[in-house]
């Protein structure tokens, strides 16, 4: 069995894993396990021998939960690690991707804000307002790791920009996160899109250039 790599899931009891058949395996003895979090020791440690991948599926994501293998493999790939991460050369290289990504990002939030603001769209005499509004969302939405639409890339950036406002918005002017919705298939899809309705009659109004009360949902919450 430990001969060749394999993609397993956690077992029901600490130490065992679940194979692609179902069958239950134990890692031999000299086995030991790594977990996720340090991608480039991982791959290092892959480059060694043989491996069990441990991945757990969560909706549609396949997320990975570490790797089986032998622990004089762990062992190795940390030592070889360590002493590249102690060289200059390699804290100037860190730094420069660093600076790198926060460029990049710093580019990327300020595209978000700009693509929100058209989305908006609000009369003139709501401009402040629509400046607001597409900086909160732009706040909530773009840091890295938030796991929000404005993260993924599978979609515009002007589609992420709708929806992510409409999401602000769910949170931010409706009830929604004090609802109890029925475990009933898509109840809860239709709750959103109902939601959803709603928030894009009050930006139309903002669009629109009506006059605003003080107790408009969207007034409340950004004051």
């Amino acid at each position: 069995m430990p001969d060749k790599n394999r993609i397993v899931s956690p077992g029901f009891k600490i130490g065992t894993v679940i194979s692609e058949k179902r069958e239950v395996l134990t890692p031999p003895a000299d086995w030991a396990f790594l977990a996720a979090g340090d991608g480039p020791l991982t791959r290092n440690v892959k480059k060694l021998g043989v491996c069990w991948q441990v991945q757990v599926q969560k909706g549609r994501r396949t997320m990975s939960k570490g790797i089986w293998t032998k622990e004089e493999y762990i062992l190795s790939a940390k030592a070889e690690l360590e002493a590249k991460r102690a060289t200059p050369e390699f804290e100037r290289k860190k730094a420069a991707d660093k600076q790198r990504r926060d460029r990049k990002h710093s580019q990327y939030v300020e595209e978000f804000y700009q693509q929100t603001l058209r989305f908006l769209n609000f009369h003139t005499d709501h401009r402040k307002v629509a400046e607001q509004l597409a900086r909160s969302v732009t706040e909530h939405a773009t840091p890295v790791g938030s796991g929000t639409v404005a993260r993924t890339e599978r979609i515009p950036v002007e589609e992420r920009a709708q929806a992510a406002v409409i999401a602000w918005m769910r949170h931010n002017t409706t009830a929604y996160d004090q609802m109890h919705i029925a475990r009933i298939k898509g109840r809860r899809r239709e709750v959103r899109r109902m939601l959803a309705d709603r928030s894009k009659e009050l930006l139309r109004r903002y669009r629109q250039g009506l006059p605003i009360e003080t107790e408009c949902p969207l007034y409340k919450a950004l004051v």
